[in-house]
């Protein structure tokens, strides 16, 4: 298997393509469910299947390999592929929230949820601020996202017992990512920090709910041995971590036509990563003024942004955090190559590992 192109170890057993399948179906029933109590509420469901269209699907990939390669019975396959997605509908709610509290104007190429309501709003001529319309929508959105991710996994095909188990293994996830989301604002309202704390952001923010308990969740339907959950997390978490400090890296380097976000935004949006926390730790006394004039504001040129970007290599920022990618992945990959999973299993996880720490979206 190559790990990138055409033969993407994310479309292997068809799974964005089924993924995308359950997803439409779970739309379409809420769909039928707003609209009994008012077809007002058809711009939520515009906006959200605008949002679920695309993405990499890689959470639901973890979670459905993760329980291959636990020895799930090929007879749950269908039962499997839903609980994955069900992750779909957790991460359409962290992005709607996430891009409220970070005030994104675009996701995926497309206005943020809460900009795409402000804009329904003033176009309509309604009473109050569009601006707060449009957040308290998105929020609402955000919401019925997160209840309904509950509703996707609980109505798969498992037993009882696998089902309480993976409900275990979920909301373990959901408090971490809550938890990390909200140290995140705490870096951002403190101006930032060392990078350990950066890194703890980094660990359960992202890294963990990204790719160690989408593993786990596998895990848990499958009823897996705690020495599989553990051989999960020595997989996982490295590579969780790696994932996102390649999202850092696009965040300020990406070409805008890949990432469907304006170049440099996580500049615009003062975000501390860890990127940003090692060319800060490493800055002189004008750097650093020129790091403390330019991050953050939501107005930053492209001569702001690339006075940024100068400031990041040159501190060698981009380089270290490069380096920290290759040694993330390569314990990953360490881990993986010493865990009894099955092997079709093994070679898709391997690839997924490539796909998340060398792609360009």
């Amino acid at each position: 298997m190559t790990h990138d192109g055409p033969s993407s170890p994310l479309d292997v057993a068809d799974l964005r393509a089924r993924v995308q399948r359950v997803v439409d179906e779970v739309l379409a029933y809420e769909s039928g469910v707003l609209s009994r109590v008012s077809p007002d509420l058809d711009p939520l469901m515009q906006a959200l299947g605008a949002l679920l269209s695309g993405g990499k699907r890689l959470r639901p990939a973890f979670a459905y390999w993760g329980w291959r390669g636990a020895g799930g019975d090929r007879v749950d396959d269908e039962a499997a592929l839903r609980a994955a997605a069900s992750l779909e509908f957790l991460q359409a709610c962290a992005l709607i929230h996430d891009d409220v509290m970070d005030g994104s104007d675009t996701r995926r190429g497309l206005p943020a949820a809460h900009r795409r309501f402000a804009g329904v709003h003033r176009e309509a001529g309604w009473l109050g601020s569009h601006e707060t319309f449009g957040i308290g929508a998105a929020i609402l959105l955000g919401d019925l996202c997160l209840s309904w991710a509950d509703e996707v996994l609980l109505t798969a095909d498992f037993s009882p017992e696998a089902l309480r188990r993976a409900k275990t293994v979920y909301d373990e996830m959901r408090t971490e990512l809550m938890a990390g989301q909200y140290l995140d604002l705490l870096e951002q309202a403190r101006g930032g920090g060392s990078v350990d704390r950066a890194l703890t952001v980094v660990r359960y923010k992202s890294a963990k709910y990204t790719i160690e308990r989408p593993l786990h969740l596998g895990a848990a339907l499958a009823g897996a041995t705690p020495e599989v959950f553990d051989a999960y997390s020595g997989y996982g978490l490295p590579l969780g971590e790696a994932f996102q400090l390649r999202d850092d890296v696009l965040g300020v380097f990406g070409d805008p036509a890949e990432t469907g976000k304006p170049a440099g935004d996580d500049l615009r949006e003062g975000k501390r990563t860890v990127l940003i926390a090692i060319a800060v730790e490493r800055s002189t006394p004008a750097q650093a003024e020129v790091i403390r004039r330019y991050l953050g504001d939501p107005g930053l040129g492209s001569d702001g942004v690339e006075a940024l970007r100068q400031i990041i290599e040159d501190t060698g920022a981009l380089a270290h955090t490069e380096t920290l990618i290759g040694e993330l992945l390569r314990h990953s990959l360490e881990s993986l190559e010493t865990t009894a999973v099955d092997e079709e299993a093994r070679e898709v996880l391997t690839g997924l590992a490539y796909a998340a720490t060398r792609r360009t979206v």
